[in-house]
């Protein structure tokens, strides 16, 4: 299922924070269950929000290649 972007999508990176390495890279509605409404409840990981611009930036210049979620 892909999810749509509109004004509530939020963009975001999870970085380990033991080796400080980008372990996931994606977007997802503010309001959907992965998200958890900002709160993170792994403490061995840091979820990094983006504007869209950024995260297009992002994906354009290091994943170009690879598909993100």
């Amino acid at each position: 299922m892909s999810v749509k972007e509109d004004k509530n999508t939020r963009y975001y990176v999870e970085i380990d924070l033991k080796t400080h390495k980008i372990i996931n890279v994606g977007f997802d509605h503010k309001l959907s269950e992965y998200l958890d409404r900002g709160r993170q409840n792994n403490s061995k990981i840091h979820r990094l929000f983006l504007t869209k611009g950024q995260y297009n930036k992002y994906v354009e210049r290091c994943l170009s290649g690879f598909e993100s979620s």
